[in-house]
């Protein structure tokens, strides 16, 4: 990373801290030979956007933009411009190596550090926003405050804190034997003590809750798709969240998890590997978001042993990875919504886009998958008005891929300018 654009990101959170200043700043103008208009699906060519400060101001064919005087050019040729893609599952504070007992090694401030050198390879990889979805001690917390005050690189973040679940489930970590006597901060049972749980994450300022349903593959001695919250249970913790404003998001693999998940008024669904006919139709009805990690299975059968990762947790993977697959396209094709979700930290950080070809491979094109990492991801995470789509008022979190994404959807995993906020992270040689 170039110090300058440190130093020029700093200058600018001050000059935009002043609105008499902000005017002053110097417009930045972008030429790409083409745009992906996510909103309406549709590539346009000969593109020029306009940004001042940290917002697009115009953007449309370049023989109808006025350029402003004194804007800073750049240069894209023929590279494809699109939004600053989004992942709503990603675990910044983890990393693929500390799975299993290496993860009893991991302290809070570990994960912290973790989470600066990740959320930079987020960013550099093109994923402008994410959401981070389970963290230690707030680590998240910490993190998503330093990107913030433009301490650290990395995308906008919103963070869940400590996950919630039950006392034995895939929210506790269950590797210590008894006279330890250790719970996870998450863990809780009964309505009430889940409702004081979702207090908790809420003083400490979280955005959003998570909560584990069901049991996990990567957890140790459950099942992976058994039910481990009551329905009374889960209600109470997205009564609870949405009181407070806060979304909710439900790790879930087995039916039942995924159906009282969706009956007690969760906004989205992760993973949801086994969800049957009756959950599709529930989600579709109730307008129920799925983040369903599609590719990472190809990640843990490969390389997961020499990660740590328990003989069991693997047996459970390859009972449970093709069936998820086939229910993504099962889930698509009846028209449920789908956000993007990848489930980052479970495989290295930085490879997000590979899961673009795996959701094409099951049933999506190539643009209806980068919808899912932009106006569907913008729209769960109650951001549709600020990122996912290149128009004036939206932030200018732009980026560029050498190649035709929508000719081959490899492309994305390739991206060669990352711009956020109107300052520029990544760029080509």
């Amino acid at each position: 990373m170039d110090h300058r654009l440190i130093a020029a990101a700093s200058c600018l959170a001050i000059l935009m801290a002043s609105p008499t200043l902000a005017a002053d700043v110097p417009a930045i103008v972008i030429h790409a030979g083409h745009l992906i208009d996510t909103q309406t699906g549709k590539v346009l060519d000969d593109q020029t956007l306009v940004i001042q400060g940290d917002k697009i101001t115009a953007v449309g064919p370049s023989a109808s933009i006025t350029v402003p005087n004194g804007a800073q050019r750049i240069e894209l040729g023929n590279a494809t411009v699109l939004p600053g893609l989004i992942d709503v599952h990603v675990h910044l504070t983890a990393n693929a190596s500390d799975e299993g007992y290496n993860g009893l090694t991991v302290t809070p401030a570990r994960e912290g550090i973790n989470g600066v050198a990740n959320a930079k390879k987020t960013l550099e990889a093109g994923f402008t926003s994410a959401r981070n979805v389970g963290a230690g001690a707030f680590s998240d917390v910490a993190l998503r405050d330093a990107i913030n005050q433009g301490e650290i690189e990395g995308p906008r973040l919103q963070v869940s804190g400590p996950p919630l679940g039950a006392t034995g489930g895939h929210a506790d970590d269950n590797l210590l034997p008894f006279e330890y006597h250790y719970v996870s901060e998450g863990a809780a049972d009964g309505p009430w003590a889940l409702r004081a749980k979702v207090r908790q994450n809420a003083k400490y300022g979280v955005d959003l809750i998570k909560f584990m349903s069901t049991g996990g593959v990567l957890s140790h001695g459950d099942s992976v798709g058994g039910q481990q919250l009551t329905q009374d249970e889960m209600n109470a913790i997205v009564e609870e969240a949405h009181m407070w404003g806060r979304k909710v998001a439900v790790h879930a693999h087995g039916a039942s998890g995924i159906k009282g998940a969706i009956l007690a008024g969760a906004d989205s669904i992760e993973h949801a590997s086994l969800i049957d006919d009756e959950g599709i139709k529930l989600a579709k009805a109730k307008g129920t978001y799925l983040s369903m990690d599609i590719y990472n299975d190809d990640f843990i059968l490969g390389e997961g042993e020499k990660n740590g990762i328990e003989p069991a947790s693997m047996e459970k993977e390859r009972m449970i990875g093709k069936l998820q697959r086939e229910n993504f396209a099962k889930a698509f094709k009846a028209g449920v919504k789908m956000a993007f979700g990848t489930d980052a930290g479970v495989y290295p950080h930085g490879d997000n886009a590979k899961q673009f070809a795996v959701m094409v491979r099951f049933g999506m094109t190539p643009m209806q998958a980068i919808q899912t990492a932009t106006v569907n991801s913008a729209d769960l995470m109650g951001w549709g008005d600020r990122v996912g789509r290149l128009a004036p008022g939206y932030f200018a979190d732009i980026i560029a891929v050498k190649d035709d994404p929508i000719a081959n959807v490899k492309a994305l995993e390739k991206v060669s300018f990352v711009m956020k906020g109107g300052v520029v992270w990544k760029s080509a040689p």
